[in-house]
């Protein structure tokens, strides 16, 4: 069979979708050798990626230059599709990512949905482009032969929201990058503490700006923390806070001034904040961590989660949306919505070493049952089937 996957994202590794993209084409290029594959692109792949001869690339990209959502439209409903039909070779089609993509009858269409957060939240559509773009989206969803959800919760979304037929659906856990997996060596340890200026044993959280990711909460319940230590001492000392991800305060209210908000609680002596984290630095900055703590309202997989579960660093996290269908009984939970829930199991965490050490086990064993080889397995058998 021959099958054509849009692998656009493998020009941006550092997004979740680059890098489901970019791990999906090596454990093919590794694999499979029964069907061929044209790869759809916009850039050429990173050097490190050698394809088999089953494998060939077409790379191409709309006259619109600015990477932005004109572009990614014009590339993904219009071009796209024109190109997979007229190379008349496409007999499958795997679009890696909810977009507009709409292909003839003919080519089989697969399309992975990793959350519905523009459609549950509609405050992030907040422009004309970015509407019409998420319109266009949902209809490549109803579209498709054959949607991919990646995790349970993203499918009773597309049930709930988009009044998608159950039977339409599979659900298909994604992985993490391998660079989690790996054992991190001393000489790396000490090289990012260094670089970040930190010392083992601080509270981390990454994952993004995000309104929905709570950091606001988060440094609500930090600072009632280090207060309620100050006064009772039920620690020697509450570790200091580390907050990973981008900083855009233009784009309040739909990201978090998490610079503001710390300056305005005096929190400046206890949280630092590191912007955008390079991925190869993450394995480190998880496994110092004594607690990595992930306070999202919503997530359509979660893989920050999965990541810190990988490297052995105990997990706390929101109980909402598909967290728990990640971490099961390897985290512990709290309602995200409710900030005196959120301290109360931080706090715990932070007086148990024990527990600590359980969770670190429990979260390693449960990061195990996640791999690519499963995930790219069960897309081809939906194919093929």
């Amino acid at each position: 069979m021959k099958i054509g996957i849009n692998a656009s994202f493998a020009r941006k590794p550092s997004t979740g979708i680059g890098q489901v993209t970019l791990n999906f084409i090596k454990e093919l290029a590794k694999t499979e050798t029964e069907h061929q594959f044209i790869l759809y692109l916009e850039e050429d792949l990173p050097k490190d990626i050698i394809l088999p001869s089953n494998f060939r690339k077409e790379i191409f990209k709309p006259p619109w230059k600015r990477d932005d959502l004109i572009r990614k439209t014009w590339w993904e409903k219009y071009m796209l599709p024109l190109k997979a039909e007229h190379d008349k070779c496409c007999e499958a089609f795997i679009s890696l990512y909810q977009c507009p993509t709409i292909l003839p009858g003919k080519i089989k269409h697969l399309m992975i949905v990793h959350d519905m957060i523009p459609t549950i939240f509609p405050e992030y559509l907040n422009n004309m482009r970015k509407k019409a773009y998420q319109n266009f989206s949902e209809g490549g969803i109803h579209q498709a032969d054959k949607i991919i959800a990646v995790s349970s919760r993203t499918e009773k979304d597309l049930i709930k929201f988009l009044d998608i037929n159950p039977k339409d659906i599979a659900v298909n856990y994604i992985d993490v990058d391998p660079i989690f997996k790996k054992e991190v060596s001393q000489t790396k340890d000490t090289n990012i503490l260094k670089e970040y200026k930190l010392k083992p044993g601080y509270l981390y959280c990454g994952g993004g700006l995000d309104v929905r990711k709570n950091i606001e909460g988060l440094l609500q319940v930090y600072k009632s923390l280090l207060t309620k230590n100050k006064n009772i001492h039920f620690l020697e000392e509450i570790p200091k806070l580390i907050i990973s991800g981008k900083l855009m305060p233009k784009m309040t209210p739909l990201i978090t001034d998490a610079e503001k908000l710390i300056k305005e609680m005096n929190l400046s002596e206890h949280v630092q904040l590191l912007d955008m984290v390079p991925q190869e630095d993450l394995p480190a900055l998880y496994k110092n961590a004594s607690l990595f703590i992930f306070p999202s309202k919503y997530e359509g997989f979660g893989l920050p989660v999965l990541e810190a579960m990988n490297q052995g660093t105990p997990v706390i996290a929101g109980k909402n949306s598909s967290i728990p269908e990640v971490g099961k009984d390897g985290i512990l939970y709290f309602d995200p919505d409710d900030l005196e829930d959120m301290e109360m199991v931080i706090r715990n965490a932070l007086l148990k070493k024990d527990l600590r050490e359980a969770m670190s086990r429990r979260g390693l064993e449960r990061a195990k049952e996640f791999s690519w080889e499963k995930f790219t397995k069960k897309i081809l058998n939906i194919i093929e089937n």
